[in-house]
């Protein structure tokens, strides 16, 4: 997926758990420029050194947990669209991020229409980018 200038996308995946994102890695490296990150504090480096369009981040990360994450991320760029993906998605956690202003919150296991089409459609609101929806939709 190509934003304007012909760039593509940067996504940043922040997960303590390298086979995780491995699994997020394999489904947009093709479409995306990709950064990943071991930690909420070091997502939150990432967010202020370079320029990222999205955020996927774990729930259940040491130190700061994804919801801190996005906390301190929204402070910082609050226009970021920020995922985030627990296996515990409960009503209160929903909740709490929604408050925190996170895009939305997909339970694990996640499939991968589901992290496809929440990335897509947070780029698209985002950014107003109809193609990527269209790419999302031709997953189906």
């Amino acid at each position: 997926m190509r934003r304007r200038g012909n760039r593509p996308y940067e996504l940043l995946i922040a997960d303590d758990d390298p086979h995780f994102r491995e699994a997020l890695r394999s489904i947009f490296e093709l479409r995306f420029s990709l950064v990943e990150a071991e930690s909420g504090e070091e997502a939150i480096d990432i967010v202020q050194e370079q320029h990222v369009d999205l955020v996927l981040l774990d729930m259940h990360m040491e130190v700061l947990t994804g919801l801190e994450t996005v906390r301190i991320v929204k402070s910082l760029h609050e226009l970021l669209p920020c995922i985030i993906i627990t296996a515990d998605a409960t009503d209160d956690l929903r909740r709490d991020a929604e408050q925190a202003e996170a895009y939305s919150v997909l339970a694990k296991p996640v499939t991968k229409i589901e992290v496809v089409k929440s990335v897509s459609d947070a780029i698209g609101q985002t950014y107003n980018d109809p193609d990527i929806l269209n790419w999302a939709a031709s997953l189906n």
